[in-house]
């Protein structure tokens, strides 16, 4: 039998492993899930007569090589930092390799070996980045076998909670990493380009420039920008367009209350807090306000930042029970950021039967035959429940196909890539349709920059 190593059994690996086992019989392929808790593996491996969870510590480097040369092909669904010596590994050891995460430099610097080796080095092939890609290149592929010329291209995703779900005043749970939930956006400023200008937005500000946008039977979103727009603006082709904006959506509101913690320094992730785990809640929000001996604790909070008593924003605070004497951080020598997770926590953590939401919405405008048009594509991704989540669906499901595919030889381009080739792209949409992950596209005004009328 053929074998796929699937190092990591965390959230986003439910749909791979399902999807994998399904498949394990008509296609001879024997599955082994590994994971420094096996429990865990075994819990998705549920049993199956073609799966196999093993004990694998990726710091081990006996453990992981035993694993990685003993597989056909490797799937990493670890940490991104993680990747890079399994990456080594299957140089070494000849395997192909297929993950959902960003492409880091060290993985770009194996490049060269991987092609020596005619290895498929397979990245952000998972939802964003990875179905963006795809989605995004089939449609632009297609605007220029017409003859058209790109000139807007603008890419938002939102992983947020189903609206059936939806039960907290800031519409949204924790359906990812809940810490890259915490640090979004920290590191650099945002960078984009609008209208043949570059644009920067700082930290600082970056919650509090959104802009707004409608999905068909969904309403209306809200979406700040990504630390940088114009990563793939090469890899895309688009090194003449004037507008280049990728960002990160939520529904109305959640941002202006986002930025409040922003503000108040609550997301800093650089340094620890002194006695961190005997504070309880409100002690923590205490120690970033001014002392009184008068006032409250929810007085200082509101006369620091502007808010009124009855302001929406105010009761969203107020439900995460902040301002608790009795809850307690129980973390010791935390960061702010930390700590700020472990109370989100309380209130945004997925229950067993609630359902998450993936929704994706690009807009393309294009000058063809001296007019100008638009294309907006969407796509809208429900959850099952806790454990089988529209974002393990989206992550997964992309990653378990490219990695049969590259199995089969039906990828087999060589080197350390990204899915925007259609050899890759064209059939996994495809078969991502069949399980409702599909894109809607329409034609609408044009709306944009215009070069015809300068």
């Amino acid at each position: 039998m053929r074998k796929i190593l699937v190092i990591g059994a965390g959230k986003s690996a439910s749909f791979l492993i399902k999807y994998l086992l399904e498949k394990s019989t008509e296609e001879n392929l024997h599955i082994i899930v590994g994971d420094i808790n096996i429990q865990n593996a075994r819990q998705l491996i549920d049993n199956h007569e073609n799966g196999q969870a093993i004990n694998l510590d990726v710091f081990s480097s006996h453990s992981r090589q035993d694993a990685i040369e003993n597989a056909d092909i490797v799937i990493s669904m670890l940490p991104a930092r993680y990747h890079i010596e399994v990456a080594r590994d299957c140089i070494t050891y000849g395997k192909h390799m297929v993950t959902a995460s960003y492409v880091s430099k060290e993985m770009e610097d194996l490049d060269k070996a991987a092609k020596n080796k005619g290895l498929v080095f397979m990245n952000e092939i998972g939802v964003d980045p990875g179905i963006d890609h795809m989605s995004a290149m089939k449609v632009i592929d297609e605007i220029r076998s017409k003859g058209g010329k790109m000139i807007l291209f603008e890419s938002f995703t939102g992983g947020l909670v189903a609206p059936e779900s939806d039960t907290n005043l800031w519409n949204y749970k924790f359906t990812w990493n809940p810490r890259n939930v915490v640090l979004a956006g920290q590191g650099s400023a945002a960078k984009f380009l609008q209208e043949g200008t570059y644009k920067y937005i700082p930290y600082n500000r970056l919650f509090r420039r959104t802009e707004f946008l409608e999905i068909d039977d969904y309403g209306r979103f809200e979406a700040y920008a990504n630390r940088d727009s114009l990563k793939y603006q090469d890899a895309y082709g688009l090194e003449n367009v004037k507008t280049l904006y990728r960002g990160t959506m939520r529904r109305v509101g959640f941002s202006r209350a986002w930025n409040i913690f922003v503000q108040l320094g609550m997301t800093a992730d650089d340094y620890t807090i002194e006695d961190s785990a005997n504070m309880s809640y409100r002690d923590f929000i205490n120690a970033f306000l001014p002392y009184s001996h008068t006032d409250s604790v929810e007085l200082k909070f509101r006369h620091a930042l502007k808010i009124d008593q009855d302001d929406i924003v105010w009761e969203k605070l107020e439900e995460l029970d902040i301002f608790s004497k009795t809850k307690m951080v129980e973390l010791k020598e935390a960061t702010p950021a930390q700590i700020l997770q472990k109370i989100l926590m309380d209130s945004w953590t997925l229950q067993d039967d609630d359902k998450d939401m993936i929704v994706m919405y690009h807009k393309f405008g294009y000058e063809l035959d001296g007019k100008m048009h638009q294309i907006d594509s969407t796509m809208v991704a429900k959850g099952e429940d806790r454990t089988y989540t529209a974002m393990s669906k989206t992550v997964g499901l992309p990653v378990a196909i490219a990695t049969l595919a590259i199995l089969n030889e039906k990828i087999t381009t060589p080197g350390v890539q990204i899915p925007i080739l259609k050899e890759v792209y064209t059939p996994i949409l495809s078969e991502l349709e069949g399980y409702g992950i599909k894109f809607s596209e329409k034609e609408v005004p044009y709306l944009g920059y215009n070069p015809l009328n300068m």
